[in-house]
């Protein structure tokens, strides 16, 4: 499964959106879900909502609050990733932070993972060895570890992290949190040529990417762009749940150029 994040992303010109599972409910985010994969998805990220999400601006910060306050968890997120599943060959990757994962278990998150049909998970808060034990484990499922990578990594850790890396490599744009930001770093672009060095797959851009201009630009140096706090945001700001789907079905339309269904994946069962 982890060939299949590769493959779609070769393709070039990848877009990976972020939802944070569960948010506004189970059953609209599903709809999110299949609504990205057929509007372009290469690869969608599904967010396991945690109670201290230190990597995370506000946007994200409240709507992992809204999906504990409805109880979702990493079972639920998995038991998502699953209904998608069966209805879209999109790409899957759950981004976490490493306290949910522990908690569930890791063997047991590597073989419900693997019923789930996920592709990949990125692990924010897990570095060195305990990323090395948790890349192996997954690695036996045929899952990928994904690597973060940021301006701030040294060129020794970089290197590193690339000769490990499965799936494709993301890039944070800028130091901070995420965030919908104004305008693109050159910071990324020259990070991108010094993993291009170590590792020849692909790699995407994320942190405070939220406008086609941006999309485009991280085209010209990278494989994928990331979107997340733009969506989430969109979802936030409907006045009820089911509104959320036309406001980030909107949101798509702006950030993606018409010729972008060509790339998109088969989904079935759904209203697209």
């Amino acid at each position: 499964m982890s060939e299949r994040i590769t493959q779609s992303l070769k393709k070039g010109r990848g877009f990976i959106p972020f939802v944070t599972a569960g948010d506004p409910n189970e059953a609209v985010s599903l709809e999110i879900c299949k609504l990205l994969a057929g509007r372009g998805a290469s690869v969608i990220e599904l967010g396991v909502p945690f109670s201290d999400p230190m990597a995370d601006g506000p946007v994200i910060q409240r709507s992992s609050q809204r999906a504990l306050d409805k109880g979702v968890n990493l079972a639920r997120v998995l038991a998502l990733a699953e209904k998608l599943r069966a209805s879209s060959d999109v790409p899957v990757v759950l981004f976490s932070y490493l306290n949910p994962i522990l908690r569930f278990g890791v063997h047991e998150l590597c073989d419900a993972a693997k019923k789930s049909g996920v592709d990949g998970v990125l692990i924010v808060d897990a570095v060195d060895a305990e990323a090395r034990q948790l890349g192996d484990s997954l690695r036996r499922h045929d899952i990928s570890l994904i690597s973060l990578v940021a301006p701030t990594t040294s060129d020794e850790r970089l290197e590193s992290i690339c000769r490990k890396a499965s799936g494709f490599i993301y890039a944070v744009s800028r130091a901070g949190v995420t965030g919908a930001n104004g305008s693109m770093s050159d910071e990324a672009e020259k990070l991108v040529a010094k993993i291009r060095m170590h590792s020849d797959l692909p790699v995407a851009v994320g942190f405070g990417i939220s406008t086609r201009e941006q999309v485009e630009s991280v085209w010209n140096f990278a494989d994928a762009a990331v979107v997340g706090s733009a969506i989430v945001a969109e979802i936030e700001a409907s006045s009820e749940a089911q509104d959320a789907v036309s406001r980030v079905e909107a949101l798509i339309d702006q950030l993606l150029p018409l010729q972008m269904a060509a790339h998109t994946h088969k989904v079935e069962g759904s209203r697209l």
